[in-house]
C-alpha cells in the first residue's frame, strides 16, 4: 500500500478522508443488510452480501484503494440488475472511486499497517 500513497493526508484532509470512508461504508452496510433482508433472487443477494463486505472495508480502512475500486464496479452491476434510482449510485461510485485514488487517510487500517515507522531510540 505504501507504493500507492507517499503519504497518507494527516489534519483536515485526513478527517475528509475519515468522514468520506465513513459515509459510503455505511450506505453500502444499510443498503446491503436492508436489500438482502428483502428476499431478492440469488443475483442480487450476491451483490447485497458483497455491498456489506466492501462497506466494512472501507469503514475500517482497510485495503482502500482495492475496495474503492470495487464499490465503481459494485455500483455499475448494481445499476445494470436492479433499475433503482442512479442518484445513490452515482454518489457512491464517485466516491469510491476518489478513495481508490487518493487513499485512505491517516485514520485508517492502511495507515496503520503500511504507513511510515517511526523508530525512537
Amino acid at each position: 500500500m505504501r507504493r500507492l500513497f507517499s503519504t497518507f493526508a494527516h489534519g483536515l484532509p485526513g478527517i475528509g478522508l475519515l468522514l468520506m470512508r465513513l459515509v459510503v461504508g455505511v450506505f453500502l452496510v444499510a443498503n446491503g443488510i436492508q436489500k438482502f433482508q428483502a428476499g431478492q433472487p440469488m443475483e442480487l443477494a450476491i451483490l447485497d452480501v458483497l455491498d456489506v463486505g466492501d462497506g466494512a472495508l472501507l469503514i475500517a480502512g482497510l485495503w482502500t484503494p482495492v475496495a474503492g475500486s470495487f464499490v465503481v464496479i459494485l455500483a455499475i452491476w448494481g445499476a445494470l440488475a436492479q433499475h433503482a434510482s442512479l442518484c445513490p449510485i452515482v454518489f457512491s461510485a464517485t466516491i469510491g472511486l476518489a478513495l481508490a485514488l487518493v487513499g485512505p487517510g491517516a485514520w485508517s487500517m492502511d495507515a496503520w499497517l503500511f504507513g511510515w515507522k517511526r523508530i525512537d531510540i
